[in-house]
């Protein structure tokens, strides 16, 4: 704060020596102009703020400085790694990398079930029924890889389709051997 008061003193002075100038050099003229402007700079002075002025939420000055500081994917992908890198490619062809829609789908029959796609070799799936009166409260299931499994409420099949490298969801082998 110091540092910016003398800055606003040279402001000031600089204000006061322009309107000495105009008055005509009189010294009873232009300390009449100075008491005529002084209140007027000095006000303006006061009142300026050291700090930048942010815009209004919502306005349209709001919509112009959202566009300037949001970030495009062309943006972000040169220091993106990981599952971040590969949701913005995803995102550049299309798709959605983590799809996080519950799935839909026709009611799964023992000839066509349900598939439910995973990263995993199993996977914790819910059955909410089917539509209208067939609805039921979310049974939830631990579904394997080739183990179609049928909900016990009404009858609906499911099987598993590996999309991924496959292996235990947990990393670490084999439940049955422990």
């Amino acid at each position: 704060m110091w540092r910016r008061f003398p800055a606003h003193l040279r402001t000031l002075t600089a204000s006061f020596r322009s309107a000495g100038r105009i008055g005509g050099g009189g010294s009873s003229s232009s300390s009449g102009i100075l008491r005529g402007l002084a209140p007027a700079s000095l006000s303006s002075s006061l009142h300026s703020s050291p700090f930048q002025k942010t815009p209004p939420l919502f306005s349209a000055e709001a919509d112009k400085v959202d566009t300037v500081t949001k970030k495009k994917v062309e943006d972000v992908m040169p220091i993106a790694t990981g599952l971040e890198r590969e949701e913005l490619e995803a995102d550049l062809e299309g798709r959605k990398r983590f799809d996080m829609d519950p799935p839909v789908g026709p009611f799964g029959t023992k000839e066509a079930p349900a598939v439910i796609q995973s990263f995993y070799d199993k996977r914790i799936v819910g059955c909410s029924g089917g539509e209208g009166e067939d609805e039921h409260d979310v049974i939830w299931f631990w579904l394997g890889k080739g183990k179609p499994h049928e909900c016990p409420v009404c009858t609906q099949y499911f099987e598993l389709e590996v999309i991924g490298p496959g292996g235990p969801p947990d990393g670490h082998g084999d439940e049955e051997d422990h």
